[in-house]
C-alpha cells in the first residue's frame, strides 16, 4: 500500500506534503480511499495568510473538504454506504450549542458547525486532502451511476454555487449578473443557466475567467467597465468575488427592485457599501453561506448533463505537487478549479 500522503498547514507559508498514519475509524467512520481533491480560497487562505477570516491556524492541519473517492471500509455500526462505492462529501457537521438561535431547517447556520479542513475550533478539524481518510458516514452521499470522479469532484462547490443561485428565488426566465468568475462564479454561471437564466452576464479582470464565462454560456464583461456593467440592469446580481469593488459592481449593476446575493465572503470587520443607491433602488440584499442539501441535487445534475460545469476544472497535479497545486489555483489569471489527485494512478473509481 502507498505511503498516505497529505497536504497538511503548518503556518502561514508553510504547507507540506507529508505522510499520516493509517486512518483509525470509529463505530460511525468509513475509511475513503480519495481521488480527487478541489483546492478551495480557504485552503489558500490558510497557506497564504495562516488564517481563513476569523479562522486562525493555531496547530497543524490537513487542508482539503472538496474530496471524492471511493469507500475502502464501511462503518463498521452498519452505515452509510458500503465498500466499493463511490461516495462525495458533504464537509458540514452542524452543532446547536445553545449560543444563538437558528432556523431548524438551515444547519448552514449553526454558530457551532464545524467544516472540514477548518481552524475555526480547537482542536482543528482536519480535512481530507490525504489519500486514505476516516470520514462519517452520514457525510457520504453516493455518487450517482456514470458520473465519474473527477466530474463529481465539483459537488462541493457547486453545490455552494447552487445555494447562492437558490437565495434568489426562482430566476427562470430572469437576467443574472455574476460579479468574479472565479471557480465559485463560473459555477454560479452554469448553475444560473441550468436553472432557466434568459440571459447570465458575468465579470471578471481578468481574460482567463471571462473566457471560461463564455464557454459556459454567459456574456462577459471586464470588471473594470463600470459604465457597461452598470448597463446590465440585472434582475439577480450574484456578487461571488467577495472584494469591496465588486460588491459595489454588484449593486450597480442591479435593476430597480432588484436582488443582490452576496455569495462571495467579505474581510472581516466593517467594509464600504454604496447603501444609498441599494435603499433608493428598493434592493433586495441577501446573504448565502455554504449549503445545506443542495449538493445532492447537484449530483443528480452533474450525473444527468444538465449541469454543464466540466470547464471549470483547468488543471489537474498528484498529491506530490500540492505546493504547484497551490501556485496555480492562486493564480486567477491561468486557473479556475484545480484538482489534486491522490491515487499513485489516477482512476476512476469502482466500476467507472
Amino acid at each position: 500500500m502507498s505511503e498516505n500522503l497529505a497536504l497538511v498547514a503548518h503556518a502561514k507559508g508553510d504547507v507540506r506534503v507529508e505522510a499520516l498514519p493509517e486512518p483509525q475509524p470509529a463505530p460511525d467512520e468509513a475509511v475513503v480511499e480519495i481521488a480527487y481533491g478541489g483546492i478551495c480560497g480557504s485552503d489558500l487562505h490558510y497557506w497564504l495568510h495562516g488564517a481563513a477570516g476569523a479562522s486562525i491556524l493555531r496547530e497543524p492541519m490537513v487542508l482539503g473538504h472538496e474530496i471524492v473517492g471511493t469507500v475502502l471500509a464501511p462503518a463498521a455500526d452498519g452505515t452509510g454506504p458500503a465498500a466499493g462505492q463511490p461516495v462525495a462529501v458533504h464537509p458540514a457537521t452542524p452543532v446547536d450549542d445553545g449560543s444563538a438561535p437558528y432556523p431548524a431547517d438551515r444547519p448552514n447556520l449553526s454558530p457551532a458547525g464545524t467544516y472540514l479542513g477548518s481552524a475555526a475550533r480547537m482542536p482543528h478539524t482536519h480535512g481530507a486532502f490525504a489519500r486514505r481518510v476516516a470520514l462519517p458516514a452520514r457525510m457520504l452521499r453516493s455518487i450517482p451511476a456514470g458520473l465519474p470522479l473527477r466530474l463529481a469532484a465539483l459537488a462541493e462547490p457547486a453545490a455552494v454555487a447552487w445555494h447562492g443561485v437558490g437565495q434568489a428565488g426562482d430566476i427562470a426566465g430572469r437576467r443574472v449578473l455574476v460579479i468574479g468568475t472565479g471557480p465559485i462564479g463560473a459555477l454560479a454561471v452554469a448553475v444560473a443557466r441550468h436553472h432557466g437564466a434568459a440571459e447570465v452576464i458575468a465579470t471578471d479582470l481578468h481574460p482567463h475567467p471571462r473566457a471560461l464565462a463564455e464557454r459556459l454560456g454567459a456574456r462577459a464583461l471586464d470588471a473594470a467597465d463600470a459604465e457597461g456593467i452598470a448597463a446590465v440592469h440585472a434582475d439577480v446580481v450574484v456578487e461571488s468575488s467577495g472584494t469591496v469593488p465588486g460588491l459595489a459592481a454588484a449593486i450597480s449593476g442591479a435593476r430597480r427592485g432588484g436582488t443582490v446575493v452576496l455569495l462571495g465572503l467579505q474581510r472581516a470587520g466593517d467594509v464600504p457599501v454604496p447603501m444609498a443607491s441599494a435603499i433608493t433602488r428598493e434592493l433586495t440584499l441577501v446573504g448565502s453561506f455554504r449549503f445545506n442539501d443542495e449538493i445532492d441535487e447537484v449530483l443528480a445534475a452533474l450525473a444527468d448533463g444538465s449541469l454543464d460545469a466540466e470547464a471549470v476544472i483547468s488543471h489537474e497535479l498528484p498529491i506530490e505537487q500540492g505546493a504547484v497545486a497551490l501556485e496555480l489555483a492562486r493564480d486567477a489569471s491561468v486557473s479556475s478549479k484545480v484538482l489534486l489527485t491522490f491515487a499513485a494512478e489516477t482512476d476512476e473509481g469502482a466500476g467507472r
